[in-house]
């Protein structure tokens, strides 16, 4: 029995709405279990209140057909009008179309336009919230998958770790990492993999460059890993000769940070509550300019999800919700420090899905 669908057609014929359709690949592989990567074309999962269809490019019909839970696939050549299918095959699934829910977060305007014309109405209503909703708590399979996730990141740490030597460029080591995890069956990182040197990494999202790796500074390692699906994502630091009173200092309040933030996690405690734990570390320490973004994200079948740990945020936790703890210390061409782990809420406490020590990591 599908429960996901079953709790998305109730909502459906409580919100009176006639159809759903959803054409992200994150959430379309949430719900069939087919996961794609459509570039333009079209892959998107139907739904009405009472049955469902999949719908893909041709070239992808037979694995959509392996992979998926879904009974009814349908496909299109790259010659034919895909939105004339949609709207045969699901006009025989549903006397009339009045109402359409969407996910506005992801769909395109130019799709808008089409569902518009095609199914002749200008009802729509957003859904992104309910699904954002059902997907924030992981079952058992979807934390198991992450798990597995996780300790392909800590591998992924490791290799970086002994790639360092003097004069390598942080491209070069983010290219051999993402390498050696293809190797390791990965198809793809998280996100791009971020290898930062010394003052480098006080750009908190920067991009690995030529910037050459000189002895007595910081490296930082910002990765993940999908893999089956779901994702991990790290950051840790690495000291590349001996770290100087400043750094030592710098990264000893970002861990206490860190860990006090990750210490507090239960059931019922208020996400905004851990931003606000970790931050007054940072400030009490002075450094409270410096710490310039959320404490944390949701993480699931992408590495940035809903819900985003902000100070603001009074959504409640509950077992089984997934989310990065990774306060931060960024002073602009000096030093960057970043700490991070994923967790997922168990009854009473928290358990992180990646492993490595939080100790800095010297290689002399």
């Amino acid at each position: 029995m599908n429960k996901k669908l079953m709790a998305l057609q109730k909502q459906m014929v409580d919100q009176k709405i006639d159809l759903v359709y959803q054409d992200n690949p994150n959430s379309v592989a949430y719900f069939t279990n087919f996961e794609s990567n459509p570039h333009e074309r079209i892959v998107a999962y139907v739904v009405t209140q009472d049955d469902h269809f999949l719908f893909v490019p041709s070239l992808e019909e037979s694995e959509a057909v392996q992979q998926s839970n879904v009974d009814n696939v349908y496909s299109y050549t790259d010659d034919e009008d895909p939105w004339l299918i949609i709207q045969n095959e699901a006009e025989k699934l549903v006397d009339q179309v009045n109402l359409i829910a969407v996910d506005e977060g992801n769909l395109t305007v130019e799709r808008y336009f089409n569902l518009q014309n095609y199914f002749n109405t200008d009802n729509f209503t957003n859904i992104t919230s309910f699904i954002e909703q059902m997907r924030l708590v992981k079952t058992e399979d979807e934390i198991e998958k992450m798990l597995v996730a996780g300790k392909l990141a800590d591998e992924a740490l490791e290799i970086g770790r002994k790639l360092l030597k003097e004069g390598i460029t942080e491209q070069e080591v983010a290219a051999e990492i993402d390498m050696e995890m293809k190797k390791r069956g990965v198809s793809e990182m998280s996100f791009s993999t971020l290898v930062l040197f010394g003052d480098h990494a006080a750009s908190p999202h920067g991009n690995p460059g030529e910037r050459k790796l000189k002895k007595n500074e910081l490296v930082l390692f910002d990765l993940g890993v999908i893999i089956d699906g779901y994702a991990s994502d790290v950051t840790r630091m690495v000291a590349f000769g001996e770290p100087n009173e400043r750094a030592n200092e710098l990264y000893a309040i970002v861990r206490k940070a860190q860990e006090k933030a990750q210490e507090a996690v239960k059931p019922g405690i208020r996400a905004g509550t851990l931003d606000q734990i970790a931050r007054k570390v940072i400030e009490d320490a002075g450094y409270g300019d410096y710490f310039t973004h959320r404490l944390g994200h949701g993480i699931g079948k992408t590495a940035h999800e809903f819900p985003s740990i902000n100070e603001a945020n009074d959504t409640i936790l509950k077992e089984g919700m997934c989310f990065s703890i990774e306060p931060g210390i960024y002073i602009e061409d000096e030093i960057g420090i970043r700490l991070e782990d994923c967790v997922y809420v168990t009854k009473d406490a928290c358990q992180s899905f990646t492993t490595t020590s939080k100790d800095l990591h010297i290689i002399s």
